[in-house]
């Protein structure tokens, strides 16, 4: 399944290996919105498929009466996504282009257009509650890292963290720090580790996130603040977080893109001239956008006011 084409078009694209990605692409393939998904790493860099990977028994998932392995449960996931003709990629997503139209997709080895686009990454990626257990990550070598917290455990893994990042910010609320002293001496005398107050924003261009991280979407919909852009599962809920939540809302995000595709008069276009976008309708979307933002922008300074 997995093509050697360097620049691809698609209705919909899908960023993501969890079951809320593959259930939004088993959607879009079988409304033939030509779905492109990429897979992305776990954090600790051994294989796609999410924390379901992980899972030794799944007990509670519909169908399964015996109960299924995690691994079980993503492969067949994977597989029915691949039976409905999804293009797969397990590649890394570098940078998205969301103010262009189309949106761009980068990774290393390929740039994909997409009419509509799917965020299903789970939760921020970039961020580890253990780093023992992620700190060596190809992820996080030799980058600047940050450790929130100011106690003993907070300057033993900023500690931890100096064999591999470039830098290492301890980020902490007081004037002092609440560690035992010798613990302090450890990790402020590394000539890695730097004491101070860094400011926190989120790293996807264009869509909004709350403080936990979590991408704001529209109550009751997938519908991020950037229109023709969705999320879902636990990239947008941090309430439940389970599979089968999770393959709901990749539903409804599929659902929603292609009723968005109708509504803007993309879908027919799309398989009436193979995925190839008129320079009038780029103009007409672009005006679209525009307006939409700046109706957001105008909005947000009425009340301000």
């Amino acid at each position: 399944m997995v093509t050697n084409d360097k620049n691809l078009k698609t209705a919909f694209c899908i960023i993501g290996s969890r079951l809320a990605a593959h259930t939004g692409a088993i959607y879009a393939a079988r409304a033939e919105l030509s779905p492109i998904l990429f897979e992305v790493w776990l954090a600790n860099g051994l294989g796609a498929g999410g924390q379901l990977t992980t899972t030794t028994e799944v007990e509670n998932f519909p169908g399964f009466p015996d109960g299924i392995s995690g691994q079980e449960l993503t492969d067949k996931f994977r597989s029915q996504s691949l039976r409905f003709r999804t293009k797969l990629f397990i590649e890394t997503v570098k940078r998205v282009a969301l103010w262009k139209r189309l949106f761009k997709v980068f990774t290393d080895d390929r740039e994909v257009e997409a009419e509509t686009l799917l965020i299903a990454t789970g939760p921020n990626k970039v961020i580890s509650a253990c780093a023992v257990c992620d700190g060596a990550a190809t992820i996080f070598r030799n980058k600047p890292l940050a450790v929130i917290g100011d106690g003993d455990s907070a300057m033993e893994e900023a500690t931890f963290l100096t064999k591999y990042s470039s830098i290492v910010y301890i980020i902490h609320r007081r004037d002092t720090l609440r560690a035992s002293k010798i613990m302090q001496k450890k990790a402020v005398g590394n000539e890695k580790d730097l004491v101070g107050g860094l400011q926190v924003k989120n790293l996807l261009i264009g869509e909004k996130t709350n403080a936990d991280g979590y991408i704001i979407t529209k109550p009751e919909t997938t519908q991020t603040s950037v229109q023709g852009v969705f999320a879902d599962g636990d990239a947008q809920h941090k309430k439940w977080q389970q599979a089968i939540t999770s393959a709901g809302t990749g539903c409804m995000a599929a659902l929603e893109a292609e009723h968005f595709l109708q509504e803007h008069d993309i879908f027919a276009r799309w398989h009436q001239n193979g995925g190839k976008v008129s320079a009038f309708k780029k103009a007409n979307w672009w005006i679209y956008m525009l307006n939409t933002h700046l109706n957001s922008d105008l909005k947000q300074l009425h009340s301000n006011i």
